[in-house]
C-alpha cells in the first residue's frame, strides 16, 4: 500500500484569498493530503490531482445558469463582543484579515476561475476523484448540473439581518443518514457564514442534505451517482479549531487515498 500523500487541488482566485488558501492548505495536511494551490495563472490538469476541493470566492457568472446579473444587497457586518475581537486578533489575525476585507471577492466575477473550475469538476467527475466544494464551489457544483441560484438572498432575512462572520453562529440541521451527517456525527451543528448567494433549484441528482434553520437555506449538497461530490455552503476551513469540521478534510483525503490505491 503506498504511502505517498495524494495530491488535493484546492482553487481560489488569482488575487486575494490568501488566507483561504493558508487555511485550506493547513486542512489538508492535517488530514494528511498534500495540497496544491489552483488558479487561473497556476491552472493543473485533473490526472494530476487526487481530489479537489473548489474554494470560495467571487460569485459563479450567472450565464452558466442562464440568467442575467443583478445588483445585489451590501451583506452587513455583524456586531461582535469583546470576546470575539480578542479572539479574532490573539488567535485568528488572517481570519480577522479576512472577515474584514472580504480578500476572497477581489471581483463580483471572475469567468477565467468559472471556465478552469468547471473544467477540473468535469474531469474529476469523470475520473471518479471526489470533490469539495466550500461557498462558492458548492453553488459551482449544482451550476455544473445544471441547477441555478439565488442571486440575493437578503429577502430571505426578515426579523434579523443577514450577517457575514466567520465564527459558527449559524445554526444549520443535516439529513439523517447522508454523506454529510455521517461525517460530522450529528444532526444540528453551528457553522460560519460569507455568503451572499445560495442555491435556489438543485441540479441533477443533486440532493440537498442540510438547510439553514429558520431560512431553509441549502448549506450541504451531496450527489446521489457520485461517491464524494460534497458542497457545503460554510467554511469549514476556517474551522479548523472544531474536530468535526476538520473531519470533512480526513474523509475527502480517506476518499483520495483510496481511490489511489485502487489503480
Amino acid at each position: 500500500m503506498s504511502r505517498r500523500k495524494p495530491i488535493i487541488g484546492v482553487t481560489g482566485p488569482v488575487e486575494g484569498g490568501g488566507a483561504a488558501w493558508f487555511f485550506t492548505a493547513l486542512s489538508v495536511r492535517l488530514a494528511g493530503g498534500k495540497p496544491r494551490r489552483i488558479t487561473p495563472v497556476n491552472p493543473a490538469e485533473t490526472a494530476d490531482l487526487e481530489g479537489l476541493i473548489l474554494g470560495g470566492g467571487a460569485d459563479v457568472s450567472p450565464e452558466k445558469y442562464g440568467e442575467e446579473r443583478i445588483e445585489k444587497a451590501v451583506l452587513i457586518k455583524d456586531k461582535r463582543t469583546i470576546f470575539e475581537w480578542v479572539l479574532s486578533i490573539l488567535l485568528f489575525p488572517i481570519y480577522w484579515i479576512t472577515r474584514y476585507f472580504r480578500s476572497t471577492k477581489s471581483a463580483p466575477i471572475d469567468l477565467e476561475r468559472d471556465k478552469l473550475e468547471l473544467s477540473l469538476l468535469d474531469g474529476s467527475i469523470n475520473a471518479g476523484k471526489p470533490v469539495l466544494g466550500i461557498c462558492r464551489g458548492m453553488q459551482l457544483i449544482n451550476v455544473h448540473f445544471t441547477g441555478n441560484l439565488h442571486q440575493d438572498i437578503s429577502g430571505f432575512y426578515t426579523e434579523e439581518p443577514q450577517v457575514a462572520t466567520i465564527f459558527p453562529k449559524k445554526r444549520i440541521s443535516l439529513k439523517k443518514g447522508s454523506r454529510l451527517q455521517e461525517i460530522l456525527g450529528t444532526d444540528i451543528c453551528n457553522v460560519n457564514a460569507l455568503h451572499n448567494q445560495a442555491i435556489n433549484s438543485p441540479g441533477e441528482h443533486i440532493k440537498p442534505v442540510a438547510h439553514e434553520l429558520y431560512t431553509e437555506i441549502i448549506q450541504g449538497i451531496e450527489h446521489e451517482k457520485h461517491d464524494f461530490v460534497i458542497g457545503v455552503q460554510w467554511h469549514p476551513e476556517y474551522l479548523i479549531q472544531i474536530s468535526r469540521q476538520r473531519k470533512i478534510f480526513k474523509e475527502l483525503i480517506k476518499t483520495a487515498k483510496q481511490l489511489s490505491n485502487h489503480r
